[in-house]
């Protein structure tokens, strides 16, 4: 006996609002009737997928996982619409994802090519690294843009591929004095503004810190890249973070590069699900990315032994 598709839709319906009165409500049904769908899944699965406790329906161990298959079930089927309606479409949606904190410059860089363009409609969403890793997983996004790897996950099917990789280094404003100091001294002497413990520039730089043997003055320590520019253009302190955060500022003289840190660099990942459908604007953008990332460390290699 095949699985019955509309008690899957009743029962997804009912787990996620927790309650029956208000699942009936948006189904246009009678709770007696939804009940009696979600008895016949049930009785269907040979198991329980609710407990009562009070008036709230909670999802049994059996419910979760039910939830988890329905809800990929119904994200395929509106991506399957979504995709192939886009054939009688003058303009094709990318949809990206990208970690809240990343640099607005990189963003860019990455979204160059296709922005502009009359046949690409461009949706952008920020958030945390979980909200998007959800949102991607149940195919709402293309793609999500972060410098923090998804965790290893076999049932997430995620696909991450570096982008790019940019060194980090000591930038504050030209007044700041710290051009012909060692870059030891100038760890040790000046005000710093650092990212957040637990991201990958902050591990790298405690661990540097370490290694010379230095008790940094820490002026600020932020978690995102656009405050801590703002910071390095007030003159709070020199700025750990990559130049392509800055380039404006750089280019227009409000702040110096003082210094590359030695071995200390952030990646940046392009994350996507295997999908039967995948979004055909995706692989020329990452490849374009990574090949340009890869231009750009062979020449900063070749201009390195005469700096």
């Amino acid at each position: 006996m095949s699985l019955n598709y509309h008690h899957l839709r009743y029962f997804q319906m009912v787990a996620h609002e927790g309650n029956l009165t208000r699942a009936a409500e948006k189904l246009n049904l009678s709770q007696s009737a939804l009940s009696t769908q979600i008895r016949q899944l049930e009785d269907r699965l040979g198991q329980s997928l609710f407990e009562r406790r009070g008036r709230a329906l909670h999802l049994t161990e059996a419910g979760r996982i039910a939830l988890d298959h329905a809800d990929v079930i119904f994200a395929a089927g509106q991506e399957l619409v979504a995709t192939l309606g886009q054939a009688g479409r003058a303009r094709q949606a990318l949809r990206v994802g990208s970690l809240s904190t990343l640099s607005r410059n990189f963003q860019l860089g990455f979204l160059r090519p296709v922005l502009g363009r009359r046949d690409v409609e461009v949706v952008l969403r920020s958030g945390s690294a979980g909200e998007l890793f959800e949102a991607l997983a149940a195919l709402h996004l293309d793609l999500v843009l972060t410098n923090q790897p998804p965790p290893e996950d076999a049932l997430s099917r995620f696909i991450v591929q570096k982008i790019d990789e940019q060194p980090v280094s000591l930038i504050g404003r030209p007044s700041q004095a710290a051009r012909d100091l060692p870059i030891a001294e100038a760890l040790r002497a000046a005000p710093l503004l650092l990212p957040s413990r637990g991201t990958s520039i902050r591990m790298g730089f405690d661990a540097l810190v370490d290694r010379l043997d230095i008790a940094p003055q820490i002026a600020a320590e932020v978690d995102d890249m656009a405050m801590l520019r703002l910071l390095a253009r007030e003159g709070a302190g020199l700025a750990v973070l990559p130049p392509i955060v800055v380039l404006d500022e750089l280019s227009q003289g409000q702040l110096t590069e003082f210094a590359k840190l030695p071995n200390l660099t952030e990646a940046f990942f392009g994350v996507t699900v295997d999908r039967r459908f995948p979004n055909p604007l995706l692989k020329p953008l990452l490849t374009g990315a990574a090949d340009a990332a890869r231009t750009r460390v062979h020449e900063r290699e070749t201009a390195s032994p005469q700096d």
